[in-house]
């Protein structure tokens, strides 16, 4: 190996997550900050959590619900067409006996 190329090992390095946990790794720094650790990841901790950056939720929420409101049209459409083809079909059964 060549002398002088490597970073300095720190072997009891701390590493500080945003959520205040602390732990000791080892490391190229002396001290990690990290925004998430397994501690708050929603991963591990189960929870659901969404982080809204410029409304982008709210936005998306609304569509989700354009969307789901024009399923029910949609779905309320067709079956009326339904009923409709069905008592057509029935008059005409009863037409035809």
């Amino acid at each position: 190996m060549k002398p002088k190329i490597h970073p300095k090992y720190y072997p009891n390095a701390q590493v500080i997550c945003a959520c205040g946990n602390t732990w000791t790794t080892g490391a190229t720094v002396p001290v990690i900050h990290t925004d998430v650790c397994s501690a708050c990841h929603p991963f591990f901790t189960g929870e659901q959590r969404i982080v809204d950056t410029a409304g982008q939720v709210d936005r998306f929420m609304r569509k989700l619900e354009k969307k789901e409101r024009k399923i029910a049209e949609i779905k309320a459409q067709r079956k009326s067409l339904e009923e409709e083809q069905k008592a057509k079909r029935i008059a005409k059964r009863m037409g035809a006996a």
